[in-house]
């Protein structure tokens, strides 16, 4: 059975066979209904049709329980294509054959008016990819995906923010640091988080799973077996300096008499909370993400060390990353050092 409507400025063949539907949209009335007699025709000589009658919502779901859990930071996909279905109600329940990419422009306008390119660009991956293994891979629909030909812009500029001294002394008295005293609040470890971050380069997160097991204060190494990069670097060991190794010798000690392995009973969601909450809204700090301390301290070691050790303490294997998005001396240091 087939139905011809009208969609928006489309026209929508959909067939229908053993309670099972596909659907193609339209310029024009006559091709819709060309279309739709087409399948029925070769429904009824008994040949092979296609039936595609899974939604977007339908390979979104998948998506997240197929791929999205596998990622070692899943929340970040859940975040933007539970945000995509929200914002697109209509576009989720679209079966995935009958998406164009004058659909997938209309959502890509629409985004650029509240987000940035960059911003874009991280919601774009998920579901882009979503619709490649719907049609290569699950047969939920063509191969041809709607994203095929459609322009996103480019990320722009790599940051070059850096944390200054004055900032650091403001965020850590704001977030209650105290010299000589190891954290007692959450707030405090967020602190000591993020002035562990400008002495090792280490990620929040990374520096938040660190333990009396995982850093020998010793040799002044940290060795990280779970990190974001660890499925193409493997395991990390980050030597640290004499600075950085006091910093994490008094939590190894407060961690050993709270009879605990773990430095940090603070977690990298509210890790992010208190660190934007005192930044933004009390000292009213522009522009500064909790990340930008990783920078700053490749930045300062770049003056001490060659690309290579840098790299080897920043686990970076492509250097243009590294140079390009997180060394950020100025042309005046820069030409101040030549």
């Amino acid at each position: 059975m087939a139905y011809i409507r009208k969609v928006g400025d489309r026209w929508r063949a959909e067939v229908e066979r053993q309670g099972k539907r596909t659907s193609k949209r339209f310029r024009t009335r006559r091709e819709a209904e060309l279309w739709a007699a087409q399948q029925e025709a070769a429904i009824a000589s008994g040949a092979s049709v296609k039936i595609y009658d899974k939604t977007v919502q339908d390979g979104i779901d998948r998506y997240l329980a197929e791929v999205s859990a596998t990622k070692k930071s899943p929340k970040q996909d859940r975040t933007l294509l539970n945000s995509f279905v929200k914002d697109n109600p209509a576009l989720a329940a679209m079966l995935l054959a009958e998406v164009r990419p004058s659909d997938i422009v209309a959502w890509r306008n629409r985004r650029l008016k509240s987000i940035s390119p960059s911003g874009l660009l991280r919601a774009v991956t998920p579901i882009k990819h979503m619709f490649r293994l719907a049609g290569w891979e699950w047969g939920w629909g063509p191969k041809e995906s709607p994203f095929d030909g459609v322009e996103f812009p480019s990320a722009g500029p790599p940051r070059d923010r850096l944390v200054l001294p004055s900032e650091v002394r403001r965020i850590l008295r704001s977030l209650g640091y105290i010299t000589g005293e190891t954290p007692a609040t959450k707030t405090q470890e967020a602190a000591w988080a993020f002035l562990i971050s400008l002495h090792t380069a280490m990620r929040g997160g990374e520096i938040l799973r660190l333990s009396r097991s995982t850093v020998d204060l010793r040799q002044r190494v940290v060795t990280l077996k779970d990190h974001k990069t660890v499925r193409t670097v493997g395991t990390r060991q980050v030597p640290i300096t004499k600075r950085a190794a006091a910093l994490l010798r008094m939590l190894d000690d407060a961690a050993k008499d709270a009879g605990r392995d773990a430095y940090f009973t603070l977690d990298d969601d509210g890790k992010n909370v208190l660190f934007h909450r005192h930044v933004r809204d009390y000292l009213l700090i522009e522009d500064l993400h909790f990340h930008d301390a990783r920078a700053t301290a490749l930045t300062r070691m770049a003056k001490r060390v060659d690309v290579m050790v840098l790299a080897r303490i920043s686990g970076h294997k492509n250097l243009r990353t590294l140079l390009g998005t997180y060394y950020r001396a100025t042309a005046a240091e820069i030409a101040a050092g030549l």
